[in-house]
């Protein structure tokens, strides 16, 4: 049996623990892992806005030191309390900009028409900035820009 000349990079790069995109290999950065560590315990979530002109999602959601791969990307539901942007009249200005969010998961989902595809739905009851300069969670620069048709997940 004859092994296709690329599986000893393959088994290198699982070995070290890295994540590929593309053509882009990268590690998970430190920083990151450090800020989630520690963070409090406590009954509220960090999101980060992630911004996107042709969507209407709000962003990434997760427990306080759960990884970010393990966010959701959600729709906002604003009845309670509008989204920081929306508050200010001024869609997106806060995009990447990570906040400790107070509410709750709905249980249901949310049709998003430019994606095709349905969200969770997270009640918003508060917020606070935690940082207007976070560390990249993004393994491709291009999820940042919100001109850039592409819905990123974060590493």
């Amino acid at each position: 049996m004859r092994l296709p000349k690329y599986l000893p990079l393959l088994v290198l790069l699982a070995a070290a623990g890295c994540e590929t995109t593309g053509t882009t290999v990268t590690r998970p950065d430190p920083r990151v892992a450090a800020m989630i560590a520690a963070e409090p315990s406590g009954n509220y979530y960090v999101g980060r806005r992630y911004y996107k002109k042709d969507y209407k999602m709000w962003g990434w959601v997760r427990r306080p030191g759960q990884p970010w791969s393990s966010s959701q990307l959600v729709m906002m539901n604003e009845n309670t309390k509008l989204a920081p942007d929306r508050q200010e009249g001024k869609l997106g200005i806060d995009n990447n900009v990570e906040y400790r969010l107070q509410g709750r998961f709905t249980g249901g989902k949310v049709y998003e028409p430019a994606s095709n595809d349905f969200y969770p739905e997270f009640v918003l009851t508060g917020y606070e900035v935690i940082s207007r300069a976070p560390p990249n969670i993004f393994a491709d620069r291009r999820a940042l820009d919100p001109a850039v048709r592409l819905l990123t997940p974060p590493r």
